[in-house]
């Protein structure tokens, strides 16, 4: 699932990775601009239900940025029998400082809608109750490099220019991991895409020394 500027071509590298590795993948468009996260979870539901309804095999979720929260949702409404296990690249799971300030503008909100002004740091009870809790296999892969200066004096700590690595952090996850990507193509980083398919398998990252 891609994040809330994103389209199905920026996965499309992970989406091949994942088939030559033997997942049958559904790689779903959503209107992540255009939508609350609570409307995003329902429309993902209908489009997908064929898929994540089957019998045969577990269903594993693997997400870009925002994509993290409305797999989050989705699971918390409508978990599939069969849930497998969970990846999640670069995801705002505490919110981003980046977009508390930028929320403040007109084009920001004009651009990236009702879902842009719930990734932010300030959260209300209600959507903490969508997103519910983590009890299932999670796995968190942080990128820690910006291209951009100006994101390093507004996101404290390290950052892939969008979250800071702390803020990607949830209560329940199985692992994580930190690697030199930006928030931008860390779902094309050829380390990322070896590490989700390995947390699929195995439910841990693989150790490494960079």
């Amino acid at each position: 699932m891609h994040g809330i500027a994103g389209s199905v071509a920026q996965l499309a590298k992970l989406e091949r990775a994942l088939s030559s590795a033997g997942y049958e993948t559904l790689n779903l468009r959503y209107a992540g601009r255009h939508k609350p996260i609570k409307d995003l979870l329902e429309d993902v539901h209908r489009d997908a239900a064929w898929f994540l309804d089957r019998a045969a095999g577990r269903t594993h979720f693997v997400t870009h940025s925002m994509g993290g929260l409305v797999a989050r949702a989705l699971i918390n409404r409508y978990r599939p029998a069969a849930l497998g296990r969970v990846v999640m690249l670069a995801p705002p799971n505490q919110g981003s400082e980046l977009a508390d300030l930028l929320a403040r503008t007109t084009a920001y909100r004009r651009f990236f809608g009702p879902a842009g002004l719930e990734i932010g740091t300030k959260r209300g009870e209600r959507l903490c109750q969508l997103l519910g809790a983590v009890d299932y296999p999670l796995g968190v892969i942080a990128g820690s490099r910006s291209l951009d200066p100006f994101c390093w004096l507004i996101i404290p700590g390290p950052n892939d220019g969008r979250v800071s690595v702390a803020r990607t952090a949830v209560s329940g996850m199985a692992d994580s991991m930190t690697i030199p990507a930006t928030h931008t193509f860390i779902m094309r980083n050829r380390r990322a895409i070896e590490q989700t398919i390995h947390f699929l398998r195995y439910g841990y990252f693989r150790s490494v020394s960079w």
